[in-house]
């Protein structure tokens, strides 16, 4: 019988077969030792020279690692380890004798990693990460069907961009002029909110942004609900629930990956509601209270800016200090109007204000969620596309959700390699994503 080394469990003094490749393999006089995975896990078997033909004892010999093999043998309890396995090896099939193995337990290079990615991934700690990945993906297509979201399938061809065109990848689109590499999939969802009442997008997004920092790569996952008769404080309820969902499913279903990576598992399990809700305003008090300045680039190199001037982002310094004193992602709400985008709805208590929220993850991985109240005013929108210098008729689609019965609405977009940077507790981001797409890298 075909089964999966993660289920080896199951099979406890029974015959099986396992397909799969050589991870590893050692000898010790008339036995040996071979390590087999097949995508879901590892596990050692034992081959006795007395328990096998001369012919599978020779074959054995001749495997080198990663050559790909079928093994039958029977399942037992590893003598000193409890709830690890062992196969007692009886037969082989060798499939194919891989080559000498470029990846040794040597220390190897980043850039020397990243050319050989297809192969790295098949290393334990990069294994590992992927199925932390896939298990945050699908607890959010989870959370999403039960609390009653349609997914809705954004176009990744655009003809206008979210928030301008200075980061987006181009491309000639027939005789249609120029089309882009979407950024983000919220504007279209807002028409499926206004269609179903809630949805979301999931998939790929490009910023054409060229930044090396350990946070950004230049193609990359985005999950973006849109709700009809959402406001802020809805928003921000919704990232709660969602957000602790997602982190306390991964702890119980992926634990023994994050185990393995070496992540603390005390802090995730601190990631329950109530979030700390944190005004911008408060937010530049917290920076100017711990003396964090704001640094520019001149030509003749960097000035420092003491206080923390009103109406500025944050970078990665600020974010780090304004989470510092907690331990749960923290809620930054109510910015600047000028520091954000077009369709975000202001305060009508205070115009200066945007109902936009920042989620900023603890352990200094920064902002993982941005979102806010749409502007459902079509005057006023119509207002921030002119101050935006945004191509009217490329949007006028969009004013069309304004003109046909628009209501109030939110949304929230979360970048997948972001979370799965913090929830694993990575120190860059390229690990999050199977093949990272950066200013410098496009292969493999």
């Amino acid at each position: 019988m075909w089964v999966y080394i993660d289920k080896i469990a199951d099979f406890v003094d029974k015959e099986v077969i396992i397909k799969g490749w050589l991870y590893n393999i050692r000898s010790s006089g008339k036995l040996m030792f071979p390590e087999f995975r097949d995508g879901t896990g590892v596990i050692q078997g034992v081959v006795a020279k007395n328990g096998v033909s001369e012919k599978i004892w020779e074959d054995f010999g001749k495997l080198t690692q990663e050559s790909s093999l079928i093994v039958k043998g029977t399942v037992s309890k590893h003598p000193k380890k409890e709830g690890v396995y062992e196969l007692q090896v009886s037969d082989l099939e060798i499939v194919a004798i891989a080559e000498p193995y470029p990846i040794t337990p040597k220390e190897h290079g980043v850039d020397f990693l990243a050319d050989k990615r297809h192969l790295w991934l098949r290393s334990p700690r990069q294994m590992a990460i992927m199925r932390v990945r896939n298990e945050i993906l699908q607890s959010i297509r989870d959370f999403m069907y039960e609390n009653g979201f349609t997914l809705f399938d954004a176009p990744i061809f655009t003809p206008n961009a979210c928030e301008g065109t200075s980061t987006l990848f181009s491309t000639d689109y027939f005789d249609l002029g120029k089309a882009y590499l979407s950024q983000s999939g919220q504007l279209y969802a807002e028409s499926g909110a206004m269609a179903l009442g809630k949805v979301y997008t999931l998939g790929p997004t490009f910023r054409a942004e060229n930044s090396m920092t350990r946070r950004h790569i230049t193609e990359f996952w985005m999950m973006e609900p849109e709700m009809a008769y959402f406001d802020i404080d809805d928003d921000m309820n919704l990232i709660e629930d969602f957000l602790s969902y997602v982190v306390q499913r991964v702890i119980k279903n992926k634990r023994q990956e994050l185990e393995f990576l070496g992540r603390d598992l005390t802090k995730l399990e601190k990631v329950v509601k109530p979030f700390p809700r944190v005004t911008y305003d408060e937010a530049v008090e917290i920076l100017r209270k711990k003396d964090i300045p704001l640094i520019r680039k001149t030509a003749n190199g960097e000035e420092q800016i003491r206080p923390f001037p009103w109406g500025e982002d944050f970078g990665a310094p600020h974010e780090e200090a304004i989470v510092e004193d907690f331990d749960k992602p923290v809620m930054v709400h109510r910015w600047p109007s000028e520091a954000k985008a077009f369709y975000m709805k202001r305060d009508p208590d205070n115009p200066k204000v945007a109902l936009g929220v920042d989620v900023l993850a603890p352990e200094g991985f920064g902002e993982i969620i941005g979102g806010s109240q749409r502007e459902d005013n079509l005057d006023f929108l119509l207002e921030r596309i002119k101050e935006h210098n945004l191509p009217m008729e490329e949007f006028e689609w969009y004013l069309d959700l304004r003109r046909y019965g628009s209501v109030p609405h939110s949304g929230f977009g979360l970048g997948i390699e972001r979370l799965v940077s913090w929830i694993c507790n990575l120190e860059h981001i390229r690990e999050a994503i199977p093949f990272a797409r950066r200013p410098n890298r496009i292969r493999p």
